[in-house]
Protein backbone atom coordinates (compact mmCIF):
# COMPACT_ATOMS: atom_id res chain seq x y z
CA UNK A 1 0.00 0.00 0.00
CA UNK A 2 1.01 3.69 -0.67
CA UNK A 3 0.75 5.98 2.47
CA UNK A 4 1.81 9.86 2.45
CA UNK A 5 1.21 12.48 0.08
CA UNK A 6 3.74 14.31 -2.27
CA UNK A 7 7.08 13.86 -2.48
CA UNK A 8 6.96 11.76 0.96
CA UNK A 9 4.23 8.97 -0.37
CA UNK A 10 5.86 5.89 0.16
CA UNK A 11 5.16 2.03 -0.24
CA UNK A 12 4.70 -0.30 2.63
CA UNK A 13 4.01 -4.03 3.34
CA UNK A 14 1.63 -4.50 5.56
CA UNK A 15 2.09 -7.38 7.82
CA UNK A 16 -1.37 -8.84 10.08
CA UNK A 17 -0.67 -10.26 13.45
CA UNK A 18 -3.55 -11.74 15.58
CA UNK A 19 -6.48 -9.12 16.47
CA UNK A 20 -6.18 -7.47 13.61
CA UNK A 21 -2.97 -5.82 14.35
CA UNK A 22 -1.11 -4.38 11.05
CA UNK A 23 2.57 -3.43 11.05
CA UNK A 24 3.67 -1.06 8.10
CA UNK A 25 6.87 -2.27 6.79
CA UNK A 26 8.41 0.44 4.17
CA UNK A 27 9.93 -1.47 1.12
CA UNK A 28 13.31 -0.17 1.77
CA UNK A 29 13.31 -2.67 4.99
CA UNK A 30 12.32 -5.59 2.88
CA UNK A 31 15.39 -7.09 4.17
CA UNK A 32 14.03 -7.68 7.72
CA UNK A 33 10.96 -9.84 6.46
CA UNK A 34 11.28 -13.59 5.60
CA UNK A 35 9.00 -15.97 4.36
CA UNK A 36 7.62 -18.96 7.23
CA UNK A 37 8.38 -21.97 5.74
CA UNK A 38 6.39 -24.27 7.55
CA UNK A 39 4.31 -27.45 6.84
CA UNK A 40 1.20 -26.75 4.73
CA UNK A 41 -1.67 -28.66 6.42
CA UNK A 42 -1.32 -26.68 9.44
CA UNK A 43 -1.04 -22.87 8.90
CA UNK A 44 1.27 -21.27 11.95
CA UNK A 45 -0.67 -19.44 14.98
CA UNK A 46 -0.15 -15.71 15.08
CA UNK A 47 0.80 -13.59 18.39
CA UNK A 48 -0.59 -10.03 18.84
CA UNK A 49 1.78 -6.85 18.27
CA UNK A 50 2.03 -5.71 21.91
CA UNK A 51 2.40 -9.04 23.93
CA UNK A 52 5.90 -10.70 24.50
CA UNK A 53 4.15 -13.51 23.32
CA UNK A 54 6.41 -14.72 20.33
CA UNK A 55 10.15 -13.07 22.48
CA UNK A 56 8.89 -16.40 24.54
CA UNK A 57 8.13 -18.91 21.56
CA UNK A 58 11.34 -17.92 20.18
CA UNK A 59 13.63 -17.97 23.41
CA UNK A 60 11.54 -21.63 23.87
CA UNK A 61 13.06 -23.01 20.69
CA UNK A 62 16.36 -21.39 21.20
CA UNK A 63 16.71 -23.11 24.00
CA UNK A 64 15.83 -25.99 22.37
CA UNK A 65 18.13 -25.92 19.47
CA UNK A 66 21.00 -25.30 21.65
CA UNK A 67 19.85 -28.97 23.55
CA UNK A 68 19.62 -30.23 19.96
CA UNK A 69 23.55 -28.90 19.44
CA UNK A 70 24.69 -30.47 22.18
CA UNK A 71 23.75 -33.17 21.73
CA UNK A 72 24.91 -33.63 18.22
CA UNK A 73 28.50 -31.94 19.20
CA UNK A 74 28.53 -34.60 22.02
CA UNK A 75 28.03 -37.32 19.52
CA UNK A 76 30.43 -35.85 17.37
CA UNK A 77 33.21 -35.16 19.65
CA UNK A 78 33.10 -39.10 20.95
CA UNK A 79 33.63 -40.63 17.50
CA UNK A 80 36.33 -37.87 16.55
CA UNK A 81 38.48 -39.64 19.36
CA UNK A 82 36.74 -43.28 19.29
CA UNK A 83 39.26 -45.22 16.81
CA UNK A 84 37.26 -47.49 14.50
CA UNK A 85 38.19 -50.05 11.45
CA UNK A 86 40.71 -48.48 8.91
CA UNK A 87 39.85 -49.66 5.93
CA UNK A 88 42.62 -50.45 2.91
CA UNK A 89 41.94 -49.12 -0.56
CA UNK A 90 39.77 -50.51 -3.32
CA UNK A 91 40.88 -53.83 -4.08
CA UNK A 92 40.70 -55.38 -7.79
CA UNK A 93 37.70 -57.65 -6.91
CA UNK A 94 36.29 -54.18 -5.82
CA UNK A 95 36.74 -52.58 -9.04
CA UNK A 96 35.58 -55.88 -10.98
CA UNK A 97 31.88 -55.44 -8.79
CA UNK A 98 32.14 -51.87 -9.88
CA UNK A 99 32.07 -52.63 -13.50
CA UNK A 100 29.66 -55.03 -13.09
CA UNK A 101 27.06 -52.23 -12.18
CA UNK A 102 24.65 -52.04 -15.42
CA UNK A 103 24.09 -48.81 -15.67
CA UNK A 104 25.70 -45.67 -15.92
CA UNK A 105 26.13 -43.93 -12.56
CA UNK A 106 24.74 -40.15 -11.81
CA UNK A 107 27.38 -37.77 -10.98
CA UNK A 108 25.59 -37.43 -7.50
CA UNK A 109 26.27 -41.03 -7.10
CA UNK A 110 29.61 -40.99 -8.14
CA UNK A 111 30.47 -38.63 -5.58
CA UNK A 112 28.72 -40.04 -2.41
CA UNK A 113 30.67 -43.14 -3.67
CA UNK A 114 33.71 -41.38 -3.16
CA UNK A 115 32.54 -39.47 0.36
CA UNK A 116 31.79 -43.15 1.33
CA UNK A 117 35.16 -44.93 0.88
CA UNK A 118 36.98 -41.97 1.68
CA UNK A 119 34.83 -41.96 5.30
CA UNK A 120 35.74 -45.63 5.69
CA UNK A 121 39.61 -45.16 4.89
CA UNK A 122 39.96 -43.40 7.70
CA UNK A 123 40.71 -44.20 11.85
CA UNK A 124 37.51 -42.13 12.59
CA UNK A 125 34.37 -43.66 12.71
CA UNK A 126 31.85 -42.90 9.41
CA UNK A 127 28.56 -41.15 10.18
CA UNK A 128 27.41 -40.47 6.91
CA UNK A 129 23.46 -39.83 5.57
CA UNK A 130 22.67 -40.27 2.22
CA UNK A 131 19.46 -38.49 1.10
CA UNK A 132 18.15 -39.08 -2.76
CA UNK A 133 14.99 -40.02 -3.86
CA UNK A 134 13.71 -43.40 -4.23
CA UNK A 135 15.18 -45.11 -7.24
CA UNK A 136 18.30 -42.48 -7.23
CA UNK A 137 20.98 -45.40 -6.53
CA UNK A 138 21.09 -45.35 -2.43
CA UNK A 139 21.09 -49.07 -2.69
CA UNK A 140 24.56 -49.57 -5.20
CA UNK A 141 26.48 -47.24 -2.81
CA UNK A 142 25.18 -49.75 0.23
CA UNK A 143 26.52 -52.43 -1.82
CA UNK A 144 29.69 -51.05 -2.82
CA UNK A 145 30.57 -49.78 1.12
CA UNK A 146 29.47 -53.50 2.39
CA UNK A 147 31.80 -55.14 -0.54
CA UNK A 148 34.59 -52.92 0.52
CA UNK A 149 34.13 -53.99 4.28
CA UNK A 150 33.78 -57.72 3.77
CA UNK A 151 37.23 -57.40 1.57
CA UNK A 152 38.95 -55.83 4.68
CA UNK A 153 37.47 -59.14 6.83
CA UNK A 154 35.30 -57.17 8.43
CA UNK A 155 31.18 -58.16 9.07
CA UNK A 156 28.05 -55.86 7.45
CA UNK A 157 24.57 -55.52 8.62
CA UNK A 158 21.97 -54.23 6.77
CA UNK A 159 18.80 -53.18 8.79
CA UNK A 160 15.74 -52.07 6.83
CA UNK A 161 11.69 -50.94 7.99
CA UNK A 162 10.09 -53.90 6.60
CA UNK A 163 10.38 -57.70 5.75
CA UNK A 164 9.57 -57.56 2.28
CA UNK A 165 12.57 -54.76 1.95
CA UNK A 166 15.01 -56.56 3.96
CA UNK A 167 13.98 -59.53 0.93
CA UNK A 168 14.52 -57.33 -1.85
CA UNK A 169 17.87 -56.43 -0.94
CA UNK A 170 18.84 -60.11 -0.15
CA UNK A 171 17.86 -61.09 -3.68
CA UNK A 172 20.13 -57.43 -4.87
CA UNK A 173 22.95 -58.34 -2.64
CA UNK A 174 22.70 -62.27 -3.67
CA UNK A 175 22.79 -61.74 -7.14
CA UNK A 176 25.57 -59.01 -7.47
CA UNK A 177 27.81 -60.28 -5.26
CA UNK A 178 27.46 -64.35 -6.72
CA UNK A 179 30.70 -64.48 -8.18
CA UNK A 180 32.42 -63.94 -5.32
CA UNK A 181 33.12 -65.94 -2.08
CA UNK A 182 30.63 -63.77 -0.02
CA UNK A 183 27.92 -65.22 2.35
CA UNK A 184 24.75 -63.05 2.21
CA UNK A 185 22.29 -64.07 4.28
CA UNK A 186 18.79 -62.74 5.70
CA UNK A 187 17.62 -62.47 9.29
CA UNK A 188 13.66 -62.30 8.75
CA UNK A 189 10.34 -63.93 10.00
CA UNK A 190 10.58 -65.57 6.10
CA UNK A 191 13.32 -67.76 7.76
CA UNK A 192 12.56 -70.58 10.06
CA UNK A 193 13.49 -70.77 13.69
CA UNK A 194 16.44 -73.23 12.73
CA UNK A 195 17.70 -71.20 9.80
CA UNK A 196 17.64 -68.18 12.13
CA UNK A 197 19.69 -69.60 14.58
CA UNK A 198 22.44 -70.97 11.98
CA UNK A 199 22.58 -67.05 10.30
CA UNK A 200 23.11 -65.80 14.47
CA UNK A 201 26.03 -68.72 14.62
CA UNK A 202 27.22 -67.62 11.06
CA UNK A 203 27.62 -63.95 12.60
CA UNK A 204 29.30 -64.98 16.13
CA UNK A 205 31.90 -67.28 14.31
CA UNK A 206 32.04 -65.21 11.41
CA UNK A 207 31.23 -67.45 8.71
CA UNK A 208 28.11 -65.22 7.60
CA UNK A 209 29.98 -61.94 5.71
CA UNK A 210 26.70 -59.68 5.00
CA UNK A 211 23.34 -59.62 7.08
CA UNK A 212 20.08 -58.15 6.21
CA UNK A 213 17.45 -57.93 8.84
CA UNK A 214 14.92 -55.76 10.37
CA UNK A 215 14.88 -54.49 13.86
CA UNK A 216 15.87 -58.33 14.72
CA UNK A 217 19.06 -57.64 14.13
CA UNK A 218 19.49 -55.26 16.96
CA UNK A 219 18.17 -58.33 19.56
CA UNK A 220 20.56 -59.09 22.29
CA UNK A 221 20.98 -62.45 21.27
CA UNK A 222 22.21 -61.42 17.44
CA UNK A 223 26.51 -61.10 18.44
CA UNK A 224 28.82 -60.43 15.38
CA UNK A 225 32.74 -61.15 15.24
CA UNK A 226 33.90 -57.99 13.99
CA UNK A 227 31.54 -56.06 12.88
CA UNK A 228 33.03 -53.02 10.14
CA UNK A 229 30.18 -51.81 9.02
CA UNK A 230 26.60 -50.98 9.92
CA UNK A 231 23.55 -49.73 7.02
CA UNK A 232 20.84 -48.14 7.98
CA UNK A 233 18.06 -48.04 5.51
CA UNK A 234 15.12 -45.20 6.59
CA UNK A 235 16.33 -44.58 10.26
CA UNK A 236 13.41 -42.29 10.95
CA UNK A 237 10.88 -45.48 10.82
CA UNK A 238 12.84 -47.54 13.41
CA UNK A 239 11.21 -46.98 17.12
CA UNK A 240 13.34 -44.76 19.87
CA UNK A 241 15.24 -48.38 21.55
CA UNK A 242 16.34 -48.80 18.32
CA UNK A 243 17.61 -45.79 17.63
CA UNK A 244 19.30 -45.53 21.12
CA UNK A 245 21.26 -49.11 20.07
CA UNK A 246 22.44 -47.46 16.81
CA UNK A 247 23.85 -44.56 18.71
CA UNK A 248 26.10 -46.78 20.71
CA UNK A 249 27.00 -48.47 17.13
CA UNK A 250 27.96 -45.18 15.91
CA UNK A 251 30.81 -44.41 18.37
CA UNK A 252 32.17 -48.02 17.39
CA UNK A 253 31.34 -48.72 13.97
CA UNK A 254 31.08 -47.18 10.39
CA UNK A 255 27.60 -46.19 9.96
CA UNK A 256 26.11 -45.46 6.53
CA UNK A 257 22.31 -43.94 6.96
CA UNK A 258 20.03 -44.01 3.38
CA UNK A 259 17.09 -41.74 3.05
CA UNK A 260 14.31 -41.24 0.86
CA UNK A 261 13.38 -38.22 2.46
CA UNK A 262 15.57 -35.01 1.35
CA UNK A 263 16.91 -32.37 4.06
CA UNK A 264 16.49 -29.00 3.51
CA UNK A 265 19.57 -27.23 2.16
CA UNK A 266 19.78 -25.04 4.85
CA UNK A 267 19.78 -27.54 7.78
CA UNK A 268 22.20 -29.29 5.36
CA UNK A 269 24.68 -26.13 5.82
CA UNK A 270 24.13 -26.11 9.63
CA UNK A 271 25.33 -29.58 10.08
CA UNK A 272 28.06 -29.51 8.15
CA UNK A 273 30.90 -30.90 9.91
CA UNK A 274 29.11 -32.60 12.55
CA UNK A 275 26.97 -35.20 10.47
CA UNK A 276 28.02 -35.59 6.86
CA UNK A 277 25.49 -35.68 4.48
CA UNK A 278 25.50 -36.72 0.59
CA UNK A 279 22.54 -35.39 -1.68
CA UNK A 280 21.45 -37.41 -4.78
CA UNK A 281 19.37 -34.98 -6.74
CA UNK A 282 20.29 -36.31 -10.29
CA UNK A 283 17.78 -39.02 -11.66
CA UNK A 284 19.19 -42.18 -13.45
CA UNK A 285 19.46 -41.33 -17.41
CA UNK A 286 16.65 -43.05 -18.47
CA UNK A 287 14.08 -42.36 -16.23
CA UNK A 288 11.30 -40.30 -17.80
CA UNK A 289 8.82 -38.20 -15.40
CA UNK A 290 5.74 -39.55 -14.69
CA UNK A 291 2.53 -38.34 -16.31
CA UNK A 292 0.00 -37.05 -14.02
CA UNK A 293 -3.65 -36.49 -14.88
CA UNK A 294 -6.05 -35.15 -12.25
CA UNK A 295 -9.35 -35.93 -12.74
CA UNK A 296 -13.02 -36.50 -11.01
CA UNK A 297 -13.59 -40.19 -10.53
CA UNK A 298 -14.34 -42.18 -13.39
CA UNK A 299 -14.62 -45.94 -13.90
CA UNK A 300 -14.32 -45.52 -17.85
CA UNK A 301 -10.81 -43.41 -17.18
CA UNK A 302 -10.27 -46.70 -14.22
CA UNK A 303 -10.81 -48.82 -17.26
CA UNK A 304 -8.51 -47.26 -19.87
CA UNK A 305 -5.80 -46.75 -17.38
CA UNK A 306 -5.88 -50.62 -16.08
CA UNK A 307 -6.05 -51.71 -19.43
CA UNK A 308 -3.21 -49.73 -21.07
CA UNK A 309 -0.94 -51.29 -18.19
CA UNK A 310 -1.80 -54.75 -18.67
CA UNK A 311 -1.78 -54.50 -22.45
CA UNK A 312 2.23 -53.44 -22.17
CA UNK A 313 2.96 -56.22 -19.30
CA UNK A 314 3.09 -54.58 -16.20
CA UNK A 315 0.91 -53.56 -12.81
CA UNK A 316 -1.29 -50.86 -11.42
CA UNK A 317 -1.01 -49.47 -7.80
CA UNK A 318 -5.05 -49.09 -7.00
CA UNK A 319 -4.80 -46.87 -3.84
CA UNK A 320 -7.85 -46.83 -1.66
CA UNK A 321 -6.77 -45.78 1.53
CA UNK A 322 -9.83 -46.78 3.86
CA UNK A 323 -9.30 -50.02 5.41
CA UNK A 324 -13.30 -50.68 6.23
CA UNK A 325 -14.50 -50.49 2.66
CA UNK A 326 -11.17 -51.20 0.31
CA UNK A 327 -12.60 -55.01 -0.17
CA UNK A 328 -15.70 -53.67 -1.80
CA UNK A 329 -13.35 -51.09 -3.74
CA UNK A 330 -11.58 -54.45 -4.70
CA UNK A 331 -15.46 -55.69 -5.74
CA UNK A 332 -15.80 -52.50 -7.95
CA UNK A 333 -12.76 -52.59 -9.65
CA UNK A 334 -13.20 -56.48 -10.85
CA UNK A 335 -16.47 -55.40 -12.26
CA UNK A 336 -15.03 -52.43 -13.73
CA UNK A 337 -12.43 -54.65 -15.55
CA UNK A 338 -13.36 -58.81 -15.29
CA UNK A 339 -9.83 -59.94 -16.27
CA UNK A 340 -7.61 -58.39 -14.16
CA UNK A 341 -5.96 -60.02 -11.41
CA UNK A 342 -6.65 -58.57 -8.34
CA UNK A 343 -5.03 -58.49 -4.61
CA UNK A 344 -5.89 -56.52 -1.14
CA UNK A 345 -2.99 -55.41 0.70
CA UNK A 346 -3.39 -53.18 3.64
CA UNK A 347 -1.70 -52.42 7.04
CA UNK A 348 -4.76 -53.48 9.71
CA UNK A 349 -3.26 -57.60 7.49
CA UNK A 350 -1.37 -59.76 9.82
CA UNK A 351 2.03 -58.97 9.11
CA UNK A 352 2.97 -61.77 7.63
CA UNK A 353 -0.68 -61.64 5.18
CA UNK A 354 0.77 -58.28 4.13
CA UNK A 355 4.22 -59.71 3.21
CA UNK A 356 3.05 -62.34 1.40
CA UNK A 357 1.12 -60.31 -0.74
CA UNK A 358 3.41 -58.01 -1.60
CA UNK A 359 5.76 -60.55 -2.28
CA UNK A 360 3.08 -62.42 -4.67
CA UNK A 361 2.51 -59.32 -6.45
CA UNK A 362 6.15 -58.48 -6.80
CA UNK A 363 6.27 -61.79 -8.37
CA UNK A 364 3.70 -61.22 -10.97
CA UNK A 365 0.92 -62.80 -9.17
CA UNK A 366 -1.52 -60.19 -10.11
CA UNK A 367 -2.27 -57.08 -12.36
CA UNK A 368 -3.64 -54.37 -9.49
CA UNK A 369 -2.74 -54.22 -5.97
CA UNK A 370 -5.46 -52.75 -4.56
CA UNK A 371 -3.78 -51.23 -1.01
CA UNK A 372 -3.51 -48.51 1.50
CA UNK A 373 -0.55 -45.76 1.70
CA UNK A 374 1.78 -48.97 3.30
CA UNK A 375 2.90 -48.88 -0.33
CA UNK A 376 4.90 -45.61 0.21
CA UNK A 377 7.98 -47.20 2.06
CA UNK A 378 10.80 -48.03 -0.38
CA UNK A 379 9.20 -50.89 -1.95
CA UNK A 380 11.40 -51.45 -5.28
CA UNK A 381 8.85 -52.59 -8.28
CA UNK A 382 9.65 -51.63 -11.42
CA UNK A 383 7.02 -53.49 -13.39
CA UNK A 384 3.97 -51.57 -11.82
CA UNK A 385 4.26 -48.22 -13.92
CA UNK A 386 0.28 -47.25 -13.36
CA UNK A 387 -0.55 -45.51 -9.97
CA UNK A 388 -4.52 -44.61 -9.49
CA UNK A 389 -5.24 -42.56 -6.28
CA UNK A 390 -8.86 -42.12 -5.03
CA UNK A 391 -9.79 -39.36 -3.09
CA UNK A 392 -6.30 -37.66 -4.02
CA UNK A 393 -8.19 -34.25 -2.45
CA UNK A 394 -7.12 -36.25 1.12
CA UNK A 395 -3.50 -36.22 0.81
CA UNK A 396 -0.99 -34.10 1.74
CA UNK A 397 1.75 -32.74 -1.05
CA UNK A 398 4.60 -34.58 0.34
CA UNK A 399 2.51 -37.80 0.48
CA UNK A 400 1.13 -37.22 -3.21
CA UNK A 401 4.87 -36.47 -4.45
CA UNK A 402 5.87 -39.92 -2.35
CA UNK A 403 3.14 -42.07 -3.33
CA UNK A 404 3.78 -40.97 -6.92
CA UNK A 405 7.39 -41.87 -7.07
CA UNK A 406 6.32 -45.74 -6.36
CA UNK A 407 6.01 -45.44 -10.00
CA UNK A 408 8.06 -45.04 -12.80
CA UNK A 409 11.00 -46.59 -11.36
CA UNK A 410 12.15 -48.42 -15.05
CA UNK A 411 12.42 -46.94 -18.25
CA UNK A 412 9.03 -47.14 -19.16
CA UNK A 413 6.50 -44.16 -19.15
CA UNK A 414 4.48 -44.21 -15.80
CA UNK A 415 1.22 -42.99 -15.39
CA UNK A 416 -0.35 -41.40 -12.40
CA UNK A 417 -4.16 -40.91 -11.80
CA UNK A 418 -5.40 -38.69 -9.09
CA UNK A 419 -8.85 -39.01 -8.96
CA UNK A 420 -11.09 -36.30 -6.85
CA UNK A 421 -15.13 -37.17 -5.76
CA UNK A 422 -17.52 -36.99 -8.78
CA UNK A 423 -19.80 -33.71 -8.30
CA UNK A 424 -18.39 -32.47 -5.22
CA UNK A 425 -16.24 -28.95 -4.66
CA UNK A 426 -13.32 -29.80 -2.90
CA UNK A 427 -11.34 -27.73 -0.53
CA UNK A 428 -9.03 -24.85 -1.88
CA UNK A 429 -5.96 -26.18 -0.30
CA UNK A 430 -6.55 -29.37 -1.95
CA UNK A 431 -7.13 -27.28 -5.48
CA UNK A 432 -3.99 -26.23 -4.72
CA UNK A 433 -2.13 -29.32 -3.60
CA UNK A 434 -3.42 -31.20 -6.87
CA UNK A 435 -2.05 -28.22 -8.62
CA UNK A 436 1.57 -28.09 -7.50
CA UNK A 437 1.46 -31.83 -7.88
CA UNK A 438 0.43 -31.48 -11.83
CA UNK A 439 3.27 -28.79 -12.60
CA UNK A 440 6.12 -30.55 -10.30
CA UNK A 441 5.81 -33.62 -13.62
CA UNK A 442 9.22 -32.73 -14.03
CA UNK A 443 11.70 -35.06 -12.54
CA UNK A 444 13.52 -33.61 -9.57
CA UNK A 445 10.89 -30.57 -10.33
CA UNK A 446 8.46 -31.61 -7.91
CA UNK A 447 11.64 -30.79 -5.64
CA UNK A 448 11.25 -27.66 -5.65
CA UNK A 449 7.65 -27.31 -4.40
CA UNK A 450 6.70 -30.98 -2.75
CA UNK A 451 9.87 -30.14 -0.72
CA UNK A 452 8.91 -27.82 1.63
CA UNK A 453 6.13 -30.64 3.06
CA UNK A 454 9.34 -32.92 2.26
CA UNK A 455 11.98 -30.63 4.03
CA UNK A 456 10.06 -30.26 7.49
CA UNK A 457 9.58 -34.07 7.41
CA UNK A 458 13.22 -34.51 6.70
CA UNK A 459 14.16 -31.75 9.04
CA UNK A 460 12.51 -33.81 11.81
CA UNK A 461 13.62 -36.94 10.69
CA UNK A 462 17.25 -36.05 11.36
CA UNK A 463 16.57 -34.04 14.29
CA UNK A 464 14.13 -36.24 16.04
CA UNK A 465 9.88 -35.78 16.74
CA UNK A 466 10.83 -33.21 19.26
CA UNK A 467 12.33 -30.64 17.30
CA UNK A 468 9.48 -30.63 14.55
CA UNK A 469 6.76 -28.99 16.68
CA UNK A 470 9.79 -26.25 16.95
CA UNK A 471 10.18 -25.65 13.59
CA UNK A 472 6.71 -25.74 13.02
CA UNK A 473 6.05 -22.70 15.45
CA UNK A 474 8.68 -20.82 14.16
CA UNK A 475 9.30 -22.05 10.29
CA UNK A 476 11.89 -23.29 9.11
CA UNK A 477 14.13 -20.54 8.61
CA UNK A 478 14.00 -19.31 11.85
CA UNK A 479 14.74 -22.29 13.25
CA UNK A 480 18.24 -23.14 10.85
CA UNK A 481 19.13 -19.86 11.77
CA UNK A 482 18.68 -20.64 15.53
CA UNK A 483 20.44 -23.78 15.22
CA UNK A 484 23.14 -22.73 13.44
CA UNK A 485 23.94 -19.81 15.89
CA UNK A 486 23.41 -22.33 18.80
CA UNK A 487 26.27 -24.38 16.76
CA UNK A 488 28.78 -21.60 16.35
CA UNK A 489 28.37 -20.54 19.88
CA UNK A 490 29.06 -24.05 21.02
CA UNK A 491 31.72 -24.86 18.82
CA UNK A 492 33.62 -21.79 19.59
CA UNK A 493 33.68 -22.39 22.99
CA UNK A 494 31.29 -19.08 23.69
CA UNK A 495 28.28 -21.01 25.22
Amino acid sequence: TRLGDGEDEKEYLILEYAENDKLYVPTDHLDRVTAFVGAQDSPPSLTRLSTAEWARVKNRVKGATREMAEELLRINAARAVAVGHEHGSDTVWQRELEDSFPFVETPDQANAIVDVKNDMETTRPMDRLICGDVGYGKTEIALRAAFKSVNDGMQVAILVPTTVLAQQHYVTFSERLSPFPVRVEVLSRFRTHKEQQEVIKGLADGSVDIVIGTHRLLQKDVKFKDLGLAVVDEEQRFGVSHKERLKQLRQQVDVLTLSATPIPRTLNMALAGIRDLSTMDSPPEARLPVKTFVSEYSEDVIKEAILREMERGGQVFYLHNRVRTIHQAAADIKKIVPQARIMVGHGQMAEHELEDVMLGFGNGDADVLVCTTIIESGLDMPNVNTLILERADRFGLAQLYQLRGRVGRSEHRAYAYLLAPRGRRITEGAEHRLQAILEASELGAGFRIAMRDLEIRGAGNILGASQSGHIQEVGLDLYTQLLNEAVRELSDGTG
